[in-house]
């Protein structure tokens, strides 16, 4: 066989390789990556511009004085971060934050099982039942308030009704005793609908061939709630249970409609004393200092989450 003798053989077991040194493998890996970040990057650009750009951007406020405009004056480190907690205010907003997931988280979730085990019957026209426990999906948070508000007017709604019974009318929105209560009733209706979806949807994935073979063995409804159904949904549950507590934490449209964090600060929520202090009292790095503070608990609650309640969730 002749050779070129203007041209050497490659050496056995060598790859080509283009201008930049990479292989044929390494150049399309390189492509196929190049490509997904194409995809992604109207996310990636939305999420640097309104996430992590004013984190950092938040992080840096709270870590200055700041003149009547905003702008940074006076660096003073982690004094900000101090001052939290030495305010009644933040202590305050902190212990109903908490009280508010308290309140609303579990409650949540226990509802939604609830109406999500009576959508799962095998009943005629259950189609019906099933639309009326989804429409608070359609229900903007603006409209519940606006609807609870009515609700709970000192002489009308609920206390109308109670009245005709004989009933004392309760002060709903106006005593600091059950003005959290009042507003976490109006979150927890508002967030039924969607976790009862999520969770009908996962139920109506489990096998009907481990009801069939507990009913064989004798297990009655209780069992197979417990020991199939439950285990069934833990994944499920979880991730409601981390979104629940999240948006518990969020919560600011019930309280700026209903009670704009009264009586008595009884309602003012960290995301609301943040909006306060904020806006009305000009106290921007402490606003943004409690901010960054109140990221800190939702990622250690959730990390807590992951930590302890997690390991016990089963996956199919």
């Amino acid at each position: 066989m002749k050779t070129n003798r203007f041209s050497s053989p490659l050496p056995t077991g060598s790859k080509r390789t283009n201008l930049f040194g990479l292989t044929h493998q390494q150049h399309k890996a390189v492509k196929v990556f190049l490509q997904g970040m194409l995809y992604l990057s109207p996310s990636l650009i939305i999420f640097l511009v309104f996430v992590f750009i004013p984190l950092i951007r938040s992080f840096e406020l709270s870590t200055y004085l700041t003149d009547p405009i905003g702008r940074p004056a006076k660096f003073v480190g982690l004094l900000m971060y101090q001052r939290l907690f030495d305010t009644p205010v933040f202590l305050n907003s902190l212990k109903r934050s908490l009280q508010f997931v308290a309140y609303t988280v579990p409650s949540t979730l226990l509802f939604s099982m609830v109406l999500a085990l009576l959508g799962n019957l095998r009943l005629k026209r259950i189609g019906i039942f099933r639309m009326f426990f989804s429409i608070t999906i359609a229900v903007s948070g603006a409209t519940a308030s606006l609807m609870f508000l009515y609700l709970y007017h000192p002489t009308v709604g609920v206390n109308y009704l109670l009245g005709l019974l004989g009933i004392p009318e309760i002060s709903w929105l106006v005593s600091e005793k059950t003005a959290l209560f009042s507003v976490a009733l109006t979150a927890v209706w508002l967030q039924t609908g969607l976790n009862t979806v999520i969770l009908l949807a996962a139920m109506q994935t489990i096998p009907e061939e481990l009801y069939e073979s507990a009913m064989i063995d004798g297990a009655n409804s209780w069992n197979k709630f417990f020991y199939i159904t439950l285990p069934m949904l833990s994944s499920t549950i979880f991730f409601l249970l981390v979104i629940d507590m999240l948006a518990a934490f969020q919560t600011f449209t019930p309280i700026q409609i209903m009670t704009s964090g009264g009586p008595l600060n009884s309602t003012n929520l960290l995301v609301y004393s943040i909006y306060r202090e904020f806006y009305f009292n000009g106290n921007y790095g402490f606003a943004a200092a409690q901010s960054i503070m109140l990221f800190l608990i939702m990622i250690f609650l959730t990390v807590i989450q992951f930590v302890f309640i997690e390991r016990k969730v089963f996956y199919e």
